[in-house]
C-alpha cells in the first residue's frame, strides 16, 4: 500500500447522512485530544490530511479518508466536558450509530493516552467493542512523553486497568518519534490484503 496516496474523501455531521459501506473500513476512536488526527497524519505521512487542533473536541464530524480499497474513518473524540450537552449527544449518536451499523468495519484502532489510566469513557468504549465483537487494537499515544521506568509502570498497570487486557493487541505510539507507525501500517496492510 502506498500510504502517501491517502486522500480526504468526505465527512458527515449526522449519522443519517452516512451511506452504506462501499469499501472495507478501519476506524479510529478515542477521547478528545488523545491524538487521533496526529496518528492518521503520521500513518499517511502527511502534515495536515487530518486537521490537528490544540482545542479538544475539534473533530465534530465523522471524517472518511480513502486509500485503495479501504476507507479510514476518524470518529469524533468522546468525553470532552467543555461542549454543550446537545453537541455531546450528537457525537454520541454519530459514534454509536456508526459502530452499531451493519458496516464493512474490519478494525477499530482504540486510542488511549499512555500517560494516564484509561478514562471511564475509554473503558466503556473498550467494553462496547468487546461486547459487539468488533475487532480492535489499543494504540497507546504520546509514548515519547514517558521515561523507560514510567512506561514499564504504565504497562503493568494497564494489565489491571484494561478489560481482557491479556487478549488485547497493544501498540505503543508516538507522533513525535514515529514509534509504532510501521506496526500500525503492517496491521492495516494485512487487513487490506485479506479483503
Amino acid at each position: 500500500m502506498n500510504f502517501n496516496k491517502a486522500e480526504f474523501f468526505t465527512s458527515y455531521g449526522s449519522f443519517k447522512q452516512i451511506p452504506k459501506s462501499t469499501k472495507t473500513e478501519i476506524a479510529f476512536a478515542g477521547r478528545s485530544n488523545v491524538g487521533k488526527s496526529s496518528l492518521i497524519n503520521k500513518i499517511f505521512n502527511r502534515k495536515s490530511l487530518a486537521r490537528v487542533s490544540a482545542v479538544p473536541g475539534k473533530t465534530a464530524t465523522i471524517n472518511f479518508y480513502s486509500l485503495e480499497n479501504v476507507h479510514f474513518v476518524d470518529l469524533p473524540g468522546y468525553g470532552y466536558a467543555k461542549v454543550a450537552k446537545s453537541e455531546k449527544e450528537r457525537w454520541g449518536e454519530l459514534i454509536e450509530g456508526y459502530l452499531g451499523d451493519d458496516r464493512e468495519l474490519a478494525l477499530v484502532f482504540q486510542l488511549v493516552d499512555f500517560r494516564h489510566p484509561p478514562t471511564k469513557d475509554d473503558i466503556m468504549m473498550i467494553n462496547y467493542l468487546i461486547d459487539s465483537e468488533l475487532p480492535f487494537v489499543v494504540v497507546l499515544t504520546k509514548a515519547d512523553k514517558l521515561s523507560k521506568k514510567q512506561r514499564s509502570e504504565r504497562r503493568e498497570a494497564l494489565m489491571a486497568e484494561l478489560p481482557c487486557a491479556e487478549d488485547i493487541t497493544v501498540v505503543e505510539f508516538s507522533a513525535q518519534t514515529g514509534e509504532g507507525v510501521e506496526e500500525i501500517r503492517g496491521i492495516i496492510e494485512e487487513l487490506a490484503e485479506s479483503e
